[in-house]
Formats: C-alpha cells, structure tokens, sequence
C-alpha cells in the first residue's frame, strides 16, 4: 500500500505542476494578444497582418481629396468661406 500512496502523492504533485503551467500559458497568450501589432526579434510581425491599400485606392482618395481642396479654395476666392 506504501507503493499506491507514493504513486497518489506523485500524481497530485504532477497536477499542481500541470495547472501552474497552464497559468503561465494563460499569462503568456495574453500578454502576446495585447502586444499583437509588435514586431518580434526575427522581424516578422507578430499578430494582425498590416493592411494594405492597392494603387488604384490611394490614386482614388488622392483624387478626391485634391478636388475637395480645390472645392474650399474656389468657394474662398468667392467670398464664401466658412468661418
């Protein structure tokens, strides 16, 4: 019987271990979550993927914002000027 309750007493003492572990984890996983957008050492980014915009999108908003621009400078050579 001595053999079963050192075999209970290991099992119970690899158990706590396990669960410590599994905390730790736990605490690794979120600290990767909250520092997803860093870079790790290797240079590779870790987390969320950057976005990326094609050429014809920026031509696109470029375009728009140079004739809302050019809309504010015609109405304030007008007189029309917000204020």
């Amino acid at each position: 019987m001595n053999i079963l309750a050192a075999l209970k007493h290991e099992e119970a003492k690899l158990q706590k271990q396990a669960d410590k572990v599994r905390q730790q984890l736990d605490a690794v996983r979120a600290a990767r979550k909250i520092l997803g957008r860093e870079v790790a050492s290797s240079g590779k980014r870790i987390g969320k993927k950057k976005r990326v915009m094609s050429a014809a999108t920026k031509a696109k908003i470029s375009k728009a914002t140079k004739a809302r621009w050019a809309k504010f400078r015609a109405a304030k050579a007008n007189g029309k000027g917000r204020h």
